[in-house]
């Protein structure tokens, strides 16, 4: 991956997460409800699918060390990726109580 296509990509994660973090909070009236669902978010992307969701719940003794393994073999490019999109759903949850701090009742 080239420098540019981490810059776009990283710059990509941020916006995204902020703008679904903002529309869920200024919804829902929750101010970190993304910062909250973004490692679901994150086990969705890294898991891809190989274990069922629900077997984190069901059978946790296999599910989670291999999310684990997973999730140490990220290159480092793509966990800075993925921390982009953290930072993201945070900066969504301080805008949100910025703005309701300042009298915006609508948020």
């Amino acid at each position: 991956m080239s420098l540019a296509q981490l810059f776009v990509s990283m710059l990509l994660f941020i916006v995204l997460f902020f703008g679904i973090g903002f529309i869920l909070n200024m919804l829902l009236r929750s101010t970190w409800i993304m910062s909250l669902i973004y490692p679901i978010i994150v086990i969705f992307i890294v898991d891809k699918a190989e274990i069922r969701f629900y077997d984190y719940f069901i059978n946790p003794t296999t599910a989670f060390p291999s999310l684990f393994k997973k999730m140490g073999a990220l290159q480092f490019t793509d966990a800075l990726i993925l921390s982009m999109g953290l930072l993201g759903a945070i900066l969504s949850g301080i805008a949100i109580r910025m703005l309701r701090t300042r009298g915006y009742r609508m948020f």
